[in-house]
């Protein structure tokens, strides 16, 4: 009985020793992965996330594809269906929302006064402001 013990308590420091080392070399080689957890390019406020391109033909397609999805639903239960053109046009019709245009104005003065306090030369404002949300849609 004695000797199992023995051979308990050894078997039992080997496997802590060993995950013990395990853990320091895990440690030791996924330094960047928690700054990680949470990113990508749908993630909000991370300036390093990957963009897609402005993804517009890709968008058009994905909504299109909603569209006609919808119109063969409708189609399928009898109902009458809708012009799928007509409301992708809708839909991706760029919208001119005056509380955006005023919050970026907002944005693009103060980015405008740290340029100048740098010495750098001012952007202009309302070419900026059309870029920025050109930007966003």
């Amino acid at each position: 009985m004695e000797r199992m013990e023995g051979a308990f308590a050894i078997v039992l420091f080997v496997v802590v020793g060993v995950a013990a080392v395990a853990a320091v070399w895990a440690l030791a080689t996924s330094k960047g992965s928690y700054e990680q957890i949470g990113r990508g390019g749908m993630s909000i406020g991370d300036e390093e996330a990957p963009r897609t391109g402005g993804g517009g033909a890709e968008r058009e397609a994905e909504i299109r594809q909603m569209l006609e999805a919808r119109n063969a639903r409708r189609a399928a239960r009898g109902e009458a269906t809708e012009d799928v053109d007509t409301q992708l046009r809708a839909l991706t019709a760029p919208t001119d929302d005056a509380e955006l245009r005023d919050e970026v104005r907002t944005l693009v003065e103060a980015t405008n006064s740290r340029r100048v306090a740098r010495g750098e030369e001012p952007l202009d404002v309302e070419a900026e402001i059309d870029r920025r949300l050109r930007d966003l849609s």
